[in-house]
This record gives C-alpha cells, structure tokens and sequence, in this order.
C-alpha cells in the first residue's frame, strides 16, 4: 500500500467514525475469513460494518475524527463496528457472535460521540432492537390514548347534547339581541305619533265651532233700521 493508498484509507475511516450513530471495538484475533464473513452478513441487518484496518492507520484517522476515546482502544488486533443504524442490534449481533464462537471480545466504543465501556456494550447488545423497542411504546401508548380520545368524544357529544336542550327550551333565544330591538323601538314610535297629532286636530275642530257660532250670532241679530222700524 503506498502513500496515496494509505492517505485514502485514513480519510475513508476517519469519514465512517463521524458518520456513525456508534462505533464498537473488539479483538478480532483467531476469527477466520469465513466467520468475519458471517458476521458482516448479520451486521447487515443493523446497518452496521465491521472493518479491519491496520491500528497505525486507524489512528491518523482517529485523530482526524476528533474521537479520542477511541484511540485509547488501538492496543493490539482491533477491528471497528461502524453502525448507522440500530445500535442495539448490531451490539446484539456481535455478543451472539462472541457466544457462539468464543471469540470477538468487546474492548469498547463510543455512542454519539460518548464513549462507552465494555459493560456498557454488553447492556446495549441485552435491549430489543429499535423495531421491537417501537412497538412496545406504541402498545403502552395505545390504550391511554384510546381511552383519552374517548373521553373527549364524549365530552364534546355531552355538551352538544345540553346546548341542545337549552335551545329547545327557548333559554338561548330568550334575550333578543341588539339587532332585533329596532324593530320593536319603531313599532312604539309609530304607535305613540297618531297621539301627538291629535292637539292640532282639536284647535282644528275648536277654530271652527267658533266661527260656525259667530256665523250664527250674525244672523240672529237684527240690523239697526230694523230695530228703529219697530220702535
């Protein structure tokens, strides 16, 4: 591998640590090509990679990464689980994988950039997977939710029902609003004018029964050479 090759490979791990959700390390020593294959394959599952670089590699590009958590774990063979998917899975995959073989040792890790220790690890590899962890929040989630949106539907059926009661009883209508008080104010006003008119209507009448009397008083009385022909 020359410099260039060498150069590329740092800058590839380095682009991996930064990109993963978590990174474990484990002691690779006595693990055949066929069984590294195997465990890549169940990695898969978790979207998560196992790489073996050489440590003097994995270092530079540790150091460019800004993870220095992880360069304490360089000390003899060590591979790296890059996981950019489920955590727990890919611990699990790799805890399986030491049990039935006997091999792969945890030597730690980081997780969002924390680092974790080997207890750590084994913890995360004992947790259900995102999907199972997702469905059991749903299933606890499920019944108070139900019994809340039922609550509410009844609630809002309960104080429909009571609006519409007191509708029926006239009690929303009972006070008129200001719109239809006008009408009532006019109706008062047209009833009240014909009162108003009747004192002209009475001078009216008045004026004339008193000429009507001075019209009669003129022709009862007699004129003066009337009065002077019958003295």
């Amino acid at each position: 591998m020359n410099k260039e090759q060498k150069a590329a490979v740092v800058e590839q791990v380095a682009a991996q640590i930064q990109e993963s959700e978590a990174v474990f390390a484990v002691d690779y020593r006595g693990i055949s090509v066929q069984q590294a294959a195997e465990l890549r394959e169940r990695l898969g599952d978790a979207d998560a990679t196992l790489r073996v670089v050489k440590n003097t590699l994995t270092r530079r590009a540790v150091e460019q990464a800004g993870a220095d958590s992880l360069g304490e774990l360089l000390e003899g063979p060590t591979a790296f689980t890059f996981v950019r998917g489920d955590a727990a899975l890919a611990a699990k995959a790799l805890a399986t994988f030491r049990k039935e073989n006997d091999l792969l040792e945890f030597k730690g890790g980081t997780m969002e950039g924390e680092a974790v220790s080997v207890e750590q690890i084994e913890a995360i590899s004992r947790l259900p997977g995102l999907d199972a962890l997702r469905a059991q929040f749903v299933g606890v989630l499920a019944s108070p939710v139900t019994g809340l949106v039922r609550g509410l539907g009844g609630l809002v059926q309960g104080l429909a029902s009571q609006l519409g009661q007191i509708r029926d009883q006239g009690l929303v209508e009972g006070e008129a609003p200001p719109e239809q008080e006008a009408p009532a104010e006019e109706a008062s006003a047209a009833e009240e004018a014909p009162a108003e008119e009747t004192p002209a209507e009475s001078e009216t009448e008045q004026a004339a029964s008193e000429d009507n009397a001075a019209d009669e008083a003129e022709t009862d009385t007699p004129s003066e050479g009337e009065e002077t022909k019958e003295g």
